[in-house]
């Protein structure tokens, strides 16, 4: 594709409209609440829609729709996994997380709500959990800088580098000016293009086929969700691996932090009912995606590009061709990308000033000095994330999927428990961090089990079992024994949880 391509111009739309959208928030960002949870204004369909957009990136496009391309419908179980998380998310979290964060002295930050929980006022737990949302989000930044870079250098047909430059910088602007808000509108957005697209390319590629497949990659259990891609079962332990993707939700902070920043407690139900049906759509249409392409394109050298290679016979396929229709498909993906990594740049950012530098180090400053170290935070993390993208050592779907074993397994417990169980206090709370993110590292990481062709190799290679499984439910372990073990919380910590527990407090 040349520069002035319909996919082109159409990008270069895109990006201006981005940019408007945080230019036009940047006056209305006067405090840190405004900048990290928008003030706590957000209606149902904009915070549904933004944590859909926030949640489904560029995996969910060339990821899972890569994955089943490769191993067949048994790989749907992740899919029904993250929608059965979506949904218990929004039902069990989602109100009781903006109510406690309300009753707990206005927290804008997981790692601020926290603190104000368990009423740490040595910091120690505020800081492990900042640094720990700090390091992972780097991480999962740099994934959605590479990820960018490559569609950008499909599109336009240039360097890699360069296309990492200019990706990198949209997202930088819109987050720098606008913060939370301009987030969560530019993901409103992006979202309904992502919905759109997912739901609808798969249909469309379908229809051009015109006829039966050209041929139909895989074993004949290809399209059986009970079959492997040997063509026998589906393992247990590989049902169990797709379902655990679901709990990761729990500890998700760009997610979380959604829930805080709606704008009335009434406004939950729908969202959720929005959230789940996007979700379910998008999830579906990804898998369709697969299917179809395993109908439609035999061999890829990559799968994950499968997404890609259809759009491509949209765009180009004789005929039928609809370049233009093509061109949007692309920005689907590119909104995809785009909508996760600006939440995660932005919760990073939150993390290191609002957590580190405002909570810990100097408490004392006014807003105004907050916001430009904040927004200068956003400019240094894009950069370190820029330096890792460039580098090109790690692949996306790496990053990700460790990313999101490391938050669940340190997260997911502690925030269910935290909002249900009063018993929990702060060396629980610290040891379900510690020991559900060392059971990833170790799990993942650690060459510790005798191996057949290899002398060692990681427990994960061994059982074939994701580790957010192990990492959750060790994490749950040690911050049940660990409270239960120690001193119990003082009063405050009792009352501040019965008045978070029973009816809304400080309703707009």
């Amino acid at each position: 594709m040349k520069f002035f391509s319909e996919a082109g111009i159409i990008f270069f739309c895109y990006f201006v409209a981005m940019i408007i959208i945080g230019a036009f928030f940047f006056k209305r960002t006067v405090s840190l609440p405004d900048y990290f949870i928008g003030g706590r204004r957000l209606n149902a369909w904009v915070a549904a829609l933004s944590v859909y957009a926030s949640d489904m990136s560029g995996w969910l496009m060339l990821g899972l729709t890569g994955a089943v391309y490769s191993f067949g419908l048994g790989q749907i179980w992740i899919a029904i996994g993250l929608v059965l998380g979506t949904l218990f998310n929004w039902l069990f979290v989602a109100k009781r997380l903006r109510r406690y964060t309300l009753s707990t002295q206005y927290s804008i930050t997981i790692p601020e709500y926290l603190e104000n929980r368990f009423r740490d006022t040595s910091h120690t737990l505020r800081f492990i959990t900042a640094l720990v949302i700090a390091i992972f989000f780097i991480m999962y930044t740099a994934a959605g800088f590479i990820a960018c870079g490559l569609l950008f250098s499909y599109v336009f047909g240039i360097d890699y580098h360069i296309a990492l430059f200019a990706g990198s910088m949209v997202v930088f602007l819109y987050t720098f000016l606008g913060g939370f808000r301009a987030i969560c509108w530019t993901d409103f957005i992006q979202g309904l293009l992502v919905l759109a697209v997912i739901v609808t390319a798969p249909l469309v590629a379908l229809h051009l086929t015109e006829g039966p497949a050209v041929s139909v990659r895989g074993s004949s259990g290809f399209f059986d969700i009970f079959t492997d891609k040997t063509g026998g079962p589906v393992s247990a332990v590989s049902v169990l691996s797709g379902l655990a993707w679901g709990l990761g939700y729990f500890g998700m902070p760009h997610i979380l932090i959604r829930f805080m920043a709606v704008k009335r407690e009434a406004e939950i139900p729908w969202a959720a009912l929005i959230g789940a049906a996007a979700a379910a759509l998008s999830l579906g249409g990804a898998v369709l995606m697969g299917a179809a392409g395993a109908r439609l394109i035999p061999e890829t050298a990559v799968p994950e590009m499968i997404f890609i290679r259809i759009i491509e016979t949209i765009s180009l396929g004789g005929p039928g061709a609809m370049p233009v229709l093509g061109s949007i498909f692309l920005c689907g993906i590119l909104a995809a990308i785009m909508s996760t990594t600006d939440s995660q740049l932005l919760v990073a950012a939150s993390a290191i000033t609002s957590d580190l530098y405002h909570g810990i180090v100097h408490r004392e400053a006014p807003d105004k000095h907050f916001l430009w170290i904040s927004r200068f935070t956003v400019a240094t993390i894009c950069i370190i994330a820029y330096i890792i993208a460039a580098s090109r050592s790690s692949t996306i779907m790496g990053l990700v999927s460790n990313a999101w074993s490391g938050f669940g397994s340190a997260f997911g417990a502690l925030i269910l428990l935290s909002l249900y169980w009063k018993r929990l206090n702060r060396s629980g709370a610290i040891a379900g961090i510690v020991s559900g993110g060392l059971t990833v590292i170790i799990w993942d990481y650690i060459l510790c089990v005798p191996g057949g062709d290899k002398p060692w190799i990681t427990i994960n290679e061994a059982t074939g079992l994701y580790s957010l499984a192990p990492g959750f439910c060790i994490s749950l372990f040690f911050i049940l024994v660990v409270s239960l073990l120690t001193k119990s919380p003082v009063s405050e910590v009792y009352d501040g949880f019965e008045r978070a527990s029973v009816k809304p407090i400080f309703e707009e």
